[in-house]
C-alpha cells in the first residue's frame, strides 16, 4: 500500500469533522465509501484523458468514479486521499497502481506523473481553491465541484492561477451538459413563449435530523462552507442564471432557522429574489429542512418547466402546450466528464469554465450580504 504522511493539520481536522472520505451525498443514510462496481468499460480512446479523484467522499465514491469507468473519452488514473484505510478497496476496485496514489501532503508530485492530466477536487468547499492552486501549479487540467470557492474573490484567483499556467479550469454543474437542461437554456435564446416574465427554482431536502449537534457533518459547518446555500441554493442559483439568459442585477434574500441547535453559522433555508434588467424576477428558494425540486419560466405566452431538475436522473420537463420532454439520459457526471475531457484533447473551451463558477459566487456573495443586512443588494 503506498504510503501516505498526513501531515496538513487543517485537512485532518476537516476529514475528522467531516467524516471524509465517509461524506455521504447529502442527506444520504446507510451508504459506506467503497468503491461501487459498475459495468464494464465501453470503446475507449487511445488519447483518453487519467484523472486523479481529489478526496474520496459520498460523491467522488458513488458517482465520479462509476462515471469515470463508463465515461469514453477519461478514465480514473489516480485519487488523493487523506484516509489511507480506503487505499486497498480503490486500488483493488479500479486497478490503480502505487505510484498513482497521494497524500494531501505529498499531491504536490503529481507534476512528475504523466499517466495523469487533469484532477477533480471533491473535498470541503474550503479546500477547492488551495486544492485548485497546488494542482494548476502542477501543470494539472482541474475539474472542481461546485461551488468552486468560498467567494468570488477565492474563485478568480483560481482562474488566475490555471490561465497563468495554461491549464483548463472546469466547474462541475453537471445540469448544464444534460440535454433537457440545455433546451431549456435554448429557450432562454429563442423565447418561444414570449418575454421570461418569473422564474421559480426551488432545491432542497429534508436531513440532518439525527445529527449530534456536538459532531456535525461538514456541511453543517461554516468554517468549511456549510450551509443550505452552498449545497443546494447553488443549484437554483445557477438555474435562474441559465433559465434567463441573463445575470441578476441585484437581490433580497432571508434565511429561516427552524434547528437552531443544528444550525449555526450556516443557514438552514434561503429564500432569494433576483431582479433582472429587463424586468423579470427570479424566486429562488433552498433548504436543508423541506423537499423541494423545480425550476419554472412563466412568460407573456406561456410556460415550461423541469420537475424535478436537479436530480441525478429522471429530469422531467413540459410545456403549457402540451409538450413533454424527451426522457433524460443516463449518468449525468460521465456526459459531464467526457465533454470536459474533449475539451482538453481537442484544446477547446471547456463547456462551463471556471468563469461561470464565479459569476455564480459573486451572486453568491450578494445574497450572504443581503441576508445579513436585511435589505436589497446590488450586485457588483
Amino acid at each position: 500500500m503506498h504510503p501516505l504522511r498526513l501531515s496538513r493539520r487543517h485537512l485532518l481536522s476537516t476529514l475528522a469533522a467531516a467524516g471524509i472520505g465517509a461524506a455521504l451525498p447529502a442527506g444520504a443514510k446507510g451508504t459506506t465509501a467503497a468503491p461501487v462496481s459498475t459495468p464494464a468499460p465501453g470503446p475507449r480512446r487511445k488519447d483518453s484523458i487519467g484523472v486523479a479523484l481529489v478526496g474520496l467522499g459520498g460523491y467522488a465514491t458513488h458517482q465520479l468514479a462509476p462515471g469515470l469507468r463508463l465515461a469514453a473519452h477519461c478514465h480514473l488514473a489516480g485519487i488523493v486521499t487523506g484516509s489511507p484505510e480506503k487505499i486497498p478497496a480503490w486500488q483493488q476496485e479500479y486497478g490503480i497502481p502505487d505510484a498513482n496514489v497521494y497524500g494531501y501532503d505529498d499531491f504536490d508530485r503529481i507534476a512528475d506523473n504523466p499517466a495523469i492530466q487533469a484532477v477533480y477536487i471533491a473535498t470541503p468547499n474550503d479546500l477547492h481553491k488551495p486544492l485548485a492552486l497546488r494542482a494548476a501549479n502542477a501543470g494539472k487540467h482541474v475539474w472542481c465541484e461546485k461551488p468552486m470557492a468560498m467567494d468570488a474573490a477565492e474563485g478568480q484567483a483560481m482562474v488566475d492561477a490555471c490561465r497563468a499556467n495554461r491549464v483548463q479550469l472546469a466547474i462541475g454543474y453537471r445540469l448544464q451538459h444534460e440535454p433537457n437542461t440545455r433546451r431549456l437554456m435554448a429557450m432562454a435564446r429563442e423565447l418561444p413563449y414570449g418575454r421570461i416574465l418569473r422564474i421559480r427554482a426551488e432545491a432542497g431536502f429534508h436531513a440532518y435530523d439525527d445529527v449530534d449537534p456536538a459532531n456535525k457533518p461538514w456541511r453543517l459547518l461554516p468554517q468549511h462552507g456549510g450551509g443550505a446555500m452552498y449545497d443546494m441554493g447553488v443549484y437554483a442559483l445557477n438555474a435562474a442564471r441559465y433559465t434567463s439568459g441573463q445575470e441578476p442585477v441585484a437581490v433580497s434574500a432571508r434565511q429561516e432557522i427552524w434547528r437552531p441547535g443544528l444550525f449555526d453559522g450556516v443557514d438552514e433555508t434561503m429564500h432569494f429574489t433576483l431582479e433582472f434588467a429587463d424586468g423579470a424576477v427570479a424566486e429562488c428558494a433552498t433548504s436543508f429542512g423541506r423537499n423541494m425540486n423545480l425550476l419554472r419560466a412563466d412568460c407573456e405566452r406561456g410556460w415550461y418547466e423541469l420537475s424535478p431538475f436537479q436530480s441525478y436522473d429522471g429530469l422531467k420537463g413540459r410545456t403549457s402546450d402540451g409538450q413533454v420532454f424527451a426522457d433524460a439520459v443516463p449518468h449525468q457526471q460521465a456526459r459531464q466528464m467526457d465533454d470536459d475531457a474533449l475539451a482538453i484533447i481537442n484544446s477547446t473551451a471547456p463547456l462551463v469554465p471556471g468563469e461561470e463558477g464565479v459569476r455564480d459566487l459573486r451572486v453568491l456573495d450578494a445574497i450572504f450580504a443581503s441576508a445579513r443586512a436585511g435589505s436589497r443588494r446590488i450586485i457588483l
